[in-house]
């Protein structure tokens, strides 16, 4: 089983990053679980957002404490959360910042997920949308296939804004 934990802000999106990676690990013939936890439920508040990926079917539906993969969708989280926490030996970082960050014993990742979503003028009362290019990301790195992930964003989503920056984060995608 593949475990991933999610850290966002509330309205940015981390809650539906989650759905949408079940969606697509399920178009991709996997099972999946989406899982959010809230703490103080208001906009901006830090989230949590957790997804289980497998072959077989998955019978655990609660937080997840030893991920594989750990997702910060807002990288000012790290100042009031420990997001390494728990992340396995060898564990996977994905960070949404225009520059790298060091995460000693864990291979880490950056994307600027927040400047795709704004070359797209995809925001919500003013906070740029970074869940549907997470999604590209996440093809990027071979949690889902890309195609699986631009059918679950289309599904979710009529605006073909989603799709253009999940296009555009698989593409920028350094790994």
């Amino acid at each position: 089983m593949y475990e991933i934990r999610i850290h966002s802000r509330g309205g940015q999106g981390g809650v539906t990053a989650a759905r949408l990676l079940a969606l697509a690990a399920f178009r991709d013939g996997k099972h999946a679980t989406a899982c959010p936890f809230y703490g103080a439920e208001r906009r901006g508040a830090p989230v949590t957002s957790f997804v289980r990926i497998d072959d077989g079917p998955i019978k655990i539906y609660s937080q997840i404490r030893n991920p594989d993969m750990v997702v910060v969708l807002d990288a000012s989280v790290m100042e009031t959360v420990d997001v390494v926490q728990g992340l396995k030996e060898g564990g996977v970082v994905v960070i949404n910042s225009e520059h790298p960050h060091e995460f000693p014993g864990y291979t880490s990742y950056h994307v600027d997920l927040t400047g795709i979503a704004l070359a797209e003028n995809l925001a919500i009362a003013g906070t740029p949308i970074v869940n549907t290019p997470f999604l590209g990301a996440a093809a990027r790195l071979g949690v889902v296939s890309f195609e699986s992930a631009k059918q679950a964003i289309s599904e979710m989503f009529s605006d073909r804004r989603n799709v253009a920056v999940a296009e555009a984060a698989y593409q920028e995608m350094v790994v």
